[in-house]
């Protein structure tokens, strides 16, 4: 068997998180959310998927992982500080604002599975 190239490695791990957030979306969507971005990156950090349900905006990390509990362990402190601080710029920028409520999800993706939505995890 032939080593992957460093580039060709990257690359594959790319594409099977863009197919993960687009699962998550799915699943999201099928929940009764619209997709306001995915993807959304500012000067702090980058936001996977800013989903809405009336004034719930719900900011979603995607983890793509064999199991649920390695999805959602994945999600470090750290993490939870670049997308809270992500967040707060986009809120920013929202003329309704002070209406909406925030929410912190994550969506955990494994192979053959529908992803699972935890709702107000951090």
């Amino acid at each position: 068997m032939k080593a992957e190239r460093p580039d060709a490695r990257k690359l594959k791990a790319l594409k099977r998180g863009l197919l993960a957030e687009y699962r998550a979306a799915l699943c999201l969507m099928v929940k009764g959310y619209r997709i306001v971005a995915m993807r959304y990156r500012t000067s702090l950090g980058e936001i996977d998927i800013i989903a809405r349900r009336g004034e719930l905006v719900a900011i979603v990390e995607v983890k793509a992982r064999a199991t649920f509990d390695g999805a959602v362990f994945a999600v470090s402190h750290s993490s939870q500080r670049r997308i809270r601080a992500a967040s707060d710029l986009w809120l920013s920028r929202q003329p309704d604002f002070h209406r909406l409520s925030v929410r912190y999800d994550i969506v955990a993706v494994s192979p053959w599975r529908w992803p699972r939505h935890l709702a107000d995890a951090f």
